[in-house]
């Protein structure tokens, strides 16, 4: 194809036999490679707010992981950090739990985005393999210092973009590389999630720290907390970056004060005049979220555990179709995607569909577990990382001032 990186069209249609047949539908378990641990890595979790201590849980339950700390200054939060790993020790910071007795092998940074930098770049100055959550930074000057340390650590570092380590997701991905929809066109994307991103504090001097999302000073708002995930879809599936970003924002839902936007329109322009339009909400659920790739055979789109393609009039026939299911969308009839579906098909199963089996956070840390235990390669470095969270402060800037902002897709770039 001549301006897309993907392989030529005429690989899809070799049919089932080169591709095997593919797709995602809601309801059947999807199964991931097998892995048995060696043993268990032992963990810290720093940062206890919901997010934190969900990894916490997930960690505790995850065959080859021990979490044996938990940190968080807010102490209502680290009490249920620990009741979700009921293995750990609590602690108010990295600092004071390296300085403890506990023995840690691995440091997993969910705290606040803002202060990601201080407590990645000290895990990694103690030599500990580093899984951070994104976006890695808030500014470009933290994201240099962590790329920075983190190539001259010698330890694994892992960013916790999840659309990587989906085991749907990479399959999709294949498939659309593959040609099955031929030459982009364009993409879409969303995060529509009704909800305030106001936490109430058991104390008053708990509570600006607790809603730091709802401060412009310390928060990339939604552009930054959901979009660099979903940008970072777009980023992986084409192999392209973004050249320059065009944003808006307002406060549709709740009008208390705040000064960070509820919802935000992103343009978000890639190469050869390709353009990403996604748009995040706090203030509707509609749809909720989802990634989409319109090319000029048909579209993709992603819905984190299910994925359908949509066929032109005038696309050609592909293998699995003849075993595939549908789902009508309006006007519009959705294939959806199963993994294998031929096999699936004999065995009589393609008719419940398939999900993954696991919730996407699980695989993610299982990943990173087998880049710690084994070697294993990571599903996001830290330059992908970084890339993803560059694209994610300058969509917060565009937003923020309504300016053009122009980006360099080389920035971050892997050195050669």
């Amino acid at each position: 194809m001549s301006s897309s990186p993907l392989l030529p069209r005429r690989a899809i249609l070799q049919g089932a036999g080169v591709l095997g047949a593919f797709g995602l539908a809601p309801t059947m378990a999807f199964e991931a490679p097998f892995w048995s641990p060696p043993g268990n890595t032992k963990v810290a979790v720093i940062g206890c707010g919901p997010w934190g201590r969900n990894i916490a849980s997930e960690l505790h339950g995850l065959e080859g992981s021990e979490v044996v700390a938990v940190a968080d200054p807010v102490a209502s939060r680290l009490r249920s950090a620990v009741r979700k790993a009921p293995t750990a020790k609590g602690f108010r910071s990295l600092t004071e739990a390296l300085a403890d007795s506990v023995e840690i092998q691995a440091v997993v940074v969910a705290t606040p985005s803002h202060l990601h930098a201080a407590i990645v770049l000290e895990a990694l100055a103690a030599k500990l393999p580093v899984y951070c959550e994104a976006p890695m930074a808030t500014t470009l000057e933290d994201l240099i210092a962590i790329r920075a340390a983190a190539h001259s650590a010698g330890v694994p570092f892992t960013c916790g973009l999840h659309g990587r380590s989906n085991p749907l997701y990479a399959h999709a991905r294949d498939f659309l590389r593959s040609g099955a929809i031929a030459d982009f066109v364009g993409f879409r994307g969303q995060h529509h999630e009704k909800t305030s991103w106001f936490s109430p504090a058991v104390e008053s001097k708990d509570e600006a720290e607790l809603n730091w999302r709802l401060d412009p000073e310390l928060s990339l708002g939604l552009a930054g907390e959901f979009g660099v995930h979903q940008f970072d879809v777009f980023h992986w599936y084409t192999g392209q970056y973004p050249i320059a970003v065009r944003g808006a924002g307002s406060i549709q839902l709740h009008k208390d004060g705040r000064k960070v936007h509820d919802t935000v329109h992103l343009d978000i322009e890639f190469p050869s005049s390709r353009f990403l339009h996604y748009d995040a909400t706090i203030a509707n659920s509609f749809q909720k979220r989802f990634e989409m790739f319109h090319g000029t055979a048909g579209a993709i789109k992603m819905a984190q555990q299910a994925g359908w393609l949509f066929k032109e009039a005038d696309a050609p026939t592909i293998g699995f179709e003849v075993y595939a299911g549908r789902q009508q969308f309006h006007d519009e009839e959705g294939i959806t995607l199963v993994a294998d579906a031929t096999k699936l098909a004999a065995q009589e199963r393609i008719k419940n569909g398939v999900s993954l089996q696991e919730p996407p956070l699980r695989y993610s840390l299982k990943s990173f577990l087998m880049t710690v235990q084994e070697g294993a390669e990571t599903h996001c470095d830290v330059d992908e990382g970084a890339r993803a969270s560059y694209v994610a402060i300058s969509a917060a800037k565009a937003v923020r001032t309504g300016e053009r902002i122009e980006l360099d897709p080389k920035q971050f770039r892997k050195a050669d």
